[in-house]
């Protein structure tokens, strides 16, 4: 019988707290690489059956929307917000961390561009070649990403930022998303 891709509970915080809402975001997002592994192992043993096509659908709405967002949520509001905040001082640590991120970004989206052709196959399904190594490579780097702005960025933003900015963010994340109504 086929392992079920369970769906784990992630807590969830609202706009009015944006940088707790991005640190439970880091929490479903590896929930969604942990399901990329098991799909992984799962295709290789049991080729691309409902259950991997059920899972594949989840992972890639995720990756396409809420991770996204994510991303968008912190290089347009976030990173500059934090950047603001340092105008005049040395913000050469701020810099270097912020510009990082950016390229981990931009590296995490060049991944997803790969896994998603691969994911698209199972879902199709066509006949599904091995993965060649990428989802660890995506998993990884998350990992390191996620690890990197849980220590320093969020830390360093909870410690700059006022209220006014944490509730421009949050109005900000609200609107990327759609949602008008407080």
């Amino acid at each position: 019988m086929a392992p079920d891709f369970p769906r784990f509970p992630t807590p969830s915080a609202g706009f009015e707290a944006p940088l707790e809402m991005l640190a439970a975001c880091h929490g479903r997002i590896q929930t969604q690489c942990a399901t990329l592994l098991r799909i992984r192992s799962h295709v290789a043993i049991f080729g691309a059956d409902d259950a991997a096509r059920s899972a594949v659908r989840s992972v890639m709405r995720y990756f396409d929307g809420a991770a996204h967002d994510h991303h968008e949520d912190e290089e347009r509001d976030l990173f500059p917000a934090l950047l603001e905040s340092m105008a005049g001082s040395d913000a050469i640590c701020i810099r270097q961390l912020v510009d990082s991120l950016t390229i981990d970004h931009r590296e995490l989206e060049r991944l997803w561009d790969i896994l998603k052709a691969w994911l698209v196959r199972i879902e199709a399904p066509d006949t599904v070649s091995p993965e060649r190594g990428e989802i660890c490579l995506f998993v990884d780097l998350y990992g390191r990403h996620i690890a990197r702005e849980e220590q320093e960025l969020l830390p360093m933003a909870a410690r700059l930022l006022d209220s006014p900015d944490l509730a421009r963010i949050g109005q900000s994340m609200r609107l990327r998303r759609g949602i008008t109504a407080i």
